[in-house]
């Protein structure tokens, strides 16, 4: 499962920022002699070292010790607000995120990016008390950020900093959640770069595949896949973006999340001073999550694009949800399908030779249906034999029990993996946000596991016949018509079109 988490990519760049370490060839000059020295005492052994080496089959190797959220403490402010505290003393840095119950799915349909302008503008518009250039300055001092984005379903403020710079970060951070300035100028610098990737967003054939495919799915007037268009860009002032965020920025409605090197008492009394009289200016509101249900049942729809030499391929159908008790077992599935083992890579990418790139995985979301997704890039001639042998893979796996062999690759795979659930304490603790957030129980991750470990060969045939229904299946290939042979034709005689033309500004 991949999920947005904290920003931690930059963090022990940011520790090493404020070390310099010496040059030690200036400090040592003969330290290079030393070290080939050492190193020829070490290769004269390696001879004695082989004669006893053991073959791999022979390794022994000791058990992963269980995997475990580290310590943590959760508890509420008085108005409403969640705060989870993680201490973690490995590095002097401290990261936090903030989770607001808001998303670009609640903004009114002609005002599609409504969401997005008003995450981007609490950040580069500053607040009453700092503009936006002087928070940028005054973090960049400090090899800190502070951002804010809104995303389909949830909102997100984050910082991270060293902990020696904490109380003044974290004060711009209190600040940008409760004191946006909304400044008119950054408002319309914001629509602007929206603008520019309005008109270039027909450049990448992935972009296209991408995008359609989920207006075909969902609805091209679905939350889930409007986009954002000149119009409903023009339709935005500054008063929607306070409104929007007033709608939505509320305490209670904030799960607020730290990790690093800090005490949690005096944390806890940072928390109360920046946070504890947050009294929002609205009585926060009891959003309904939009339902999503499939648009278009099965067809075959195509782009032309004159320009390209490969086909870009988009097959598949509404999904589920995560809290589905057959996700474990629809997890193995995927297993079975992807990766240098699975079936399609190794029937439609190796032997067959048909496509550069091919894949098929369930793709659920926490809180609405998501998508069963597959398909690949291929160069023209081989388009329709291309989706010809994914329809037969997905066949297969519907009809025929796999092999033992191919089940226990599948949860060797998805089992090994599981660590990577827990690199860092910043990821465990977002997940346990996120599970808050979504209403899911905060085991969530170690019930699917067993899920996984109790799999059978059984199982997985049962959730491929109930959940991939090739009747359902919608096709969308992005490619060069006059290339394409033999023609799409020889899958359906009804191909429907689509005009991807953007609509022009009225201005």
């Amino acid at each position: 499962m991949t999920h947005s988490h904290f920003p931690i990519s930059s963090r022990r760049d940011r520790a090493l920022l404020s070390y310099r370490r010496p040059n030690l060839r200036k400090v040592f000059p003969w330290l290079g002699l030393m070290m080939v020295t050492a190193l020829l005492v070490v290769a004269s052994s390696l001879p004695a070292a082989a004669e006893t080496a053991q073959h791999y089959t022979e390794l022994e190797f000791k058990s992963l010790p269980e995997v475990e959220f580290p310590d943590y403490t959760r508890y509420e402010l008085d108005n409403g607000m969640v705060v989870y505290l993680m201490e973690d003393h490995e590095l002097p840095l401290v990261e936090g995120m903030a989770m607001i119950r808001t998303g670009s799915r609640l903004e009114p349909a002609n005002e599609v990016g409504l969401a997005s302008l008003t995450g981007e503008v609490m950040r580069t518009g500053g607040t009453t008390e700092h503009t936006g250039d002087e928070l940028n300055q005054l973090l960049e001092q400090r090899a800190a950020a502070v951002e804010v984005g809104i995303d389909t379903a949830v909102a997100t403020a984050s910082f991270n900093a060293l902990s020696e710079d904490l109380d003044t970060v974290f004060d711009l951070f209190a600040e940008v959640l409760q004191k946006p300035a909304f400044p008119q100028d950054k408002l319309e610098l914001a629509k602007n770069q929206q603008a520019g990737q309005i008109a270039r967003r027909n450049d990448d054939p992935n972009d296209i595949v991408g995008r359609e495919f989920q207006k075909l799915v969902y609805g091209e007037n679905s939350p889930y896949a409007q986009t954002v268009e000149y119009s409903t860009l023009e339709n935005i002032s500054r008063e929607d973006l306070v409104g929007f965020y007033n709608q939505y920025f509320h305490p209670s409605d904030m799960i607020l999340g730290i990790v690093g090197d800090f005490d949690s008492a005096k944390m806890r009394s940072r928390i109360q001073e920046e946070f504890g009289n947050w009294k929002p200016k609205s009585k926060p509101p009891q959003p309904e999550v939009p339902s999503a249900s499939q648009a278009k049942t099965g067809g075959l729809f195509f782009i032309n694009q004159p320009q390209l030499s490969q086909s870009y391929i988009q097959m598949g159908h509404l999904g589920g949800v995560l809290n589905n008790p057959d996700y474990p077992a629809l997890e193995v599935l995927n297993g079975v399908m992807n990766g240098f083992g699975g079936r399609l890579f190794n029937e439609v990418r190796s032997r067959q030779g048909l496509a550069y790139s091919v894949y098929g995985f369930w793709s659920p979301r926490y809180d609405y249906q998501g998508t069963f997704l597959a398909g690949g890039q291929t160069r023209s001639d081989a388009t329709v034999p291309l989706i010809q042998a994914v329809l037969a893979e997905i066949e297969k796996l519907r009809t025929t029990p796999i092999t033992a062999q191919e089940l226990a690759y599948a949860k060797e795979g998805v089992l090994n993996s599981f660590v990577f659930n827990f690199q860092d304490p910043a990821q465990s603790l977002s997940r346990l946000m996120r599970y808050e957030y979504y209403g899911y129980p905060k085991d969530f991750i170690f019930r699917y596991r067993e899920g996984v470990e109790a799999t059978t060969i059984e199982d997985v045939q049962r959730v491929a016949q109930k959940y991939l229904q090739p009747d359902q299946i919608v096709t969308l290939v992005v490619g060069n018509a006059a290339e394409i042979q033999p023609q799409l034709t020889r899958l359906s005689t009804d191909i429907t079109s689509l005009d991807i033309t953007i609509p022009k500004p009225e201005s």
